[in-house]
């Protein structure tokens, strides 16, 4: 899940950010309203983690520009004010959930993952394909019934590639998605954990790596019927 953190309050950014990254999730975090509209518009989210009270560009007015975006992300609007009033004025703007400072952690990262889940082109809960079981919101994954322990890494690499399949992750696209903003578009990263994430799920092998193209998990292709004898 990527996720974009957009907070005036450094210190509580950077440690939202901080723990969001410790559950597996891709952060880029944006510190005003207008640097959070940049990052809109060049990167991908499936959630916005968004404070009410922002320089530059105030959150409602932002959170309005997001509601009329294609395939928006879902909004999680942060603020102090905890007044009926103002939770309908934040939802009435067009966000999605409602949580007010201070909250608990926990809370907030099951809030996120109900949000992506909620996302009108959200893929079904459990991703199965070759075998292969991911349930996202249980964070497990099994083999041919086989549990298998993998990494925060591996597991959102195994989850994006089971979401796209049959088609191919470039490993661009799995930066992108797994990682953030920041990540090294040379680095090695990618091939390394797909093939630590390899060896975990065994034999036969599942995942496919096509140079130049990517990475893909896709259910074999059927034996060809015979043809008749000669």
């Amino acid at each position: 899940m990527r996720v974009l953190v957009v907070e005036d309050a450094r210190a509580l950014a950077d440690l939202v950010a901080e723990g969001l990254r410790d559950q597996g999730m891709a952060v880029d975090i944006a510190y005003d309203g207008l640097a959070a509209a940049a990052k809109l518009d060049v990167n991908g989210y499936e959630v916005v983690v968004l404070d009410r009270d922002l320089p530059g560009l105030h959150g409602d007015t932002l959170c309005q520009m997001i509601t009329e975006r294609d395939e928006r992300p879902m909004v999680l609007m942060l603020t102090a004010a905890d007044s009926p009033a103002d939770r309908v004025g934040g939802l009435g703007h067009g966000a999605d959930d409602y949580l007010v400072k201070p909250f608990h952690f926990p809370e907030l990262v099951l809030r996120l993952r109900a949000l992506a889940r909620r996302r009108p082109y959200a893929k079904a809960r459990i991703l199965r394909t070759s075998g292969v079981e991911l349930d996202p919101v249980r964070r497990s994954a099994t083999r041919d019934g086989r549990t298998l322990d993998l990494s925060v890494k591996e597991f959102e690499v195994l989850a994006a590639l089971l979401r796209a399949g049959p088609g191919f992750l470039s490993t661009e696209a799995l930066l992108e998605q797994v990682w953030d903003e920041h990540a090294d578009p040379f680095t090695n990263t990618v091939a390394v954990t797909v093939g630590r994430l390899r060896r975990k799920l065994g034999s036969p092998p599942v995942i496919t790596t096509l140079p130049t193209v990517g990475y893909r998990i896709a259910d074999p292709e059927p034996d060809p019927e015979p043809g008749p004898a000669a």
